[in-house]
């Protein structure tokens, strides 16, 4: 929630701090940055000292930077506390996971409990529009850093009471040099991924930076007697087949809405607030499937659990494809169907990930499954959504007597066709705007039917590795 709501922050920020826009967006990139970065080193160090110590820590300096946000005199004060809060962020994320594994040691508690924790990410990104438009709408923008203050003081208050201290009772010395590698290569990677698509050689040069320091980082973790991520976790197809289900269902999620919020909002011409109520019915399904997959789970084989549940997320990506996105109740039975089906899925396959790993690399394996959720995230924008641009310049007919300056606007971004056509005015500019709308639709049907392969190559991907899983008890 605290990503998706700082969007609808930041044309408030921009009026007060007066920021850049290469400070803008380090002020929404800083914090996902260092949370890419630090996810596996987080998960490390939780397995060697204590991951609900991890936790807690995480969780001061989380509302502590957050505090921070709040009283930003300037922007380059923002863009710090935001770094922190994607360095406590990276604490957070793979503790709450490998801790499930030993509150829980029952297999069908602990995908209940994954289920309420996957639920939660998933309704929290949905939610974010409507709960940051009621915010900006009453309060002013410090009040989006607030929101997390009282969340984190519930968890301050329950973890020492309700959650045991799990870590490896053997970990070894703390690898220094790995914590540095794996900084260098994932926050450039991410980094690049999301601007490969924007700047063309700047983006390209991040990536290739981070899989070279990601090659130095794996040679090493094979080479050392204590490796910070034990590699011989990918050899287990359990472990790899959810976590390439987890990615493909995360970057069909996050690629959906990107494009349904902009037709939401810019086509329809829907309020932010209203186009994040119309999401709403999509996370609360998202929410129930975790919950209702579980009892299937224990008594059917994951490789046929998970195949069917992304089947039916498929169906739902279909149906935007088909019956296209004009109907804004067809977005919304779409998202239904979609979210219902990947949460379905991710909550069978997250399960698999913490208990196909041995208990004391619980932490490790946590970290990686939330990077791949991070990278997901990262790769459903810019791919996905590279593609529905790309689609959307190549598809724009300007329609005759558009002048050039405000053609160029106009081929750059769904936003900038509408802002010409508000230029315009009349009857050109409601032909531009018709032509950009029937051209960032027709971008919308290809983007879900490669959002839909994604899922039919996750079904395969999980009938074939995921095998056969009905254990009652983890030991």
């Amino acid at each position: 929630m605290d990503n998706t709501i700082l969007n609808f922050a930041l044309p408030a920020i921009a009026q007060e701090l007066e920021p850049t826009s290469a400070e803008q967006l380090w002020i929404i990139d800083a914090y996902s940055l260092m949370l890419a970065g630090l996810l596996v080193t987080a998960g490390s160090l939780g397995d060697r000292v204590g991951r609900r110590k991890i936790l807690l820590i995480g969780a001061v300096g989380f509302m502590l930077t957050s505090i921070a946000a709040v009283f930003a005199p300037t922007s380059e004060w923002l863009i710090a506390a935001r770094a922190g809060m994607g360095v406590f962020g990276a604490t957070l994320m793979p503790s709450t996971m490998s801790l499930l594994r030993t509150t829980f040691r029952h297999r069908g508690q602990r995908r209940i409990a994954i289920a309420a924790w996957a639920g939660g990410f998933a309704a929290g990104g949905a939610l974010g529009p409507v709960v940051g438009g009621f915010l900006i709408e009453h309060f002013p923008w410090q009040s989006v850093f607030l929101l997390a203050v009282p969340m984190v003081g519930l968890m301050l208050i329950g973890a020492p009471i309700f959650v045991a201290e799990g870590r490896d009772p053997h970990p070894g010395p703390i690898d220094g040099w790995g914590i540095v590698l794996s900084m260098l290569a994932l926050a450039p990677l991410a980094y690049g991924i999301k601007e490969a698509a924007v700047t063309g050689w700047p983006g390209a040069i991040g990536i290739v930076t981070g899989l070279v320091f990601g090659w130095l980082f794996v040679r090493r973790q094979l080479r050392i007697p204590y490796p910070m991520l034990d590699m011989s976790l990918f050899r287990r197809s359990k472990f790899s087949g959810s976590l390439a289900v987890n990615l493909c269902c995360i970057m069909s999620y996050i690629g959906f809405l990107y494009f349904v919020s902009q037709h939401l909002q810019m086509i329809v011409g829907l309020t932010p607030m209203a186009a994040g109520l119309a999401l709403v019915p999509g996370a609360v399904c998202s929410v129930v499937a975790g919950f209702a997959v579980t009892p299937f789970a224990s008594r059917f084989s994951a490789a046929v659990v998970v195949p069917i549940c992304l089947a039916i997320g498929a169906a739902g990506l279909v149906l935007v494809a088909f019956a296209g996105a004009g109907d804004v109740w067809m977005l919304v039975v779409a998202f239904v169907i979609m979210g219902g089906g990947t949460a379905a899925a991710q909550t069978v396959s997250g399960e698999l990930i913490i208990s196909s790993a041995p208990s004391h690399r619980a932490g490790a394996a946590s970290a990686i499954s939330e990077t791949a959720y991070e990278f997901g995230a990262v790769l459903g924008t810019s791919i996905l959504g590279g593609i529905l641009t790309a689609w959307y310049r190549a598809a724009l007919e300007i329609p005759y007597g558009v002048p050039e300056d405000l053609a160029a606007h106009a081929r750059e971004t769904l936003a900038g066709a509408m802002n010409a056509a508000d230029v315009l005015g009349g009857a050109p500019g409601t032909a531009l705007a018709d032509a950009a709308a029937r051209a960032f639709d027709g971008g919308i049907t290809a983007t879900s039917l490669i959002g839909a392969a994604l899922l039919v190559i996750a079904c395969v991907v999980s009938a074939t590795t995921l095998g056969r899983s009905r254990t009652v008890v983890s030991r």
